[in-house]
């Protein structure tokens, strides 16, 4: 299972991850932190190359591509997905079930019996569209040009819907 996020939430998010998760390299702000993103100079790398060396697997039958926001859009279509992909004998309740606790409200109201302190850091919001409120024009040209260089032609690009969830 590949679960795919737009680059500008995941970059979001993982700033913020930054902020409070210590091994993490500590940022003084958004700017320092996206300049070494857009670099690849952060934790994994860059996450265009990372998209890049997976699309070479895109149409591998063990392989399964999903993307957070066509989650966030169909959850119970996501999980179906999901449940079929891996062969899971669920039944439709089951499917429904697993739905209700994989929602983030109950994962984040569970947190501290599943993740201990650390679900604090994990369950942040839980949503799409958090780059709006950091990116600044600069921020959003120098994305959209990175995506354009480097996914936007390429088929797991095109999963990522940018157009929908990464246009200011």
């Amino acid at each position: 299972l590949l679960l795919l996020r737009n680059p500008k939430d995941l970059a979001t998010s993982y700033y913020h991850f930054s902020l409070v998760f210590s091994p993490f390299p500590s940022y003084e702000s958004w700017d320092s932190f996206f300049k070494d993103f857009m670099a690849g100079k952060v934790p994994w790398g860059s996450y265009f190359n990372y998209l890049s060396e997976w699309n070479k697997y895109i149409d591998n039958e063990n392989v399964m591509p999903i993307s957070f926001e066509d989650v966030k859009e169909n959850t119970y279509l996501g999980v179906k997905k999901i449940v079929e992909f891996f062969e899971f004998p669920l039944n439709e309740e089951e499917i429904h079930a697993v739905v209700q606790r994989s929602s983030f409200q109950s994962m984040k109201k569970n947190s501290k019996e599943t993740h201990g302190a650390f679900g604090d850091v994990l369950f942040r919001k839980g949503g799409v569209s958090d780059w709006r409120n950091l990116f600044a024009e600069k921020h959003n040209l120098e994305m959209d040009k990175m995506y354009k260089e480097h996914l936007e032609a390429i088929p797991l690009g095109k999963k990522l819907k940018y157009d929908v969830y990464c246009k200011a």
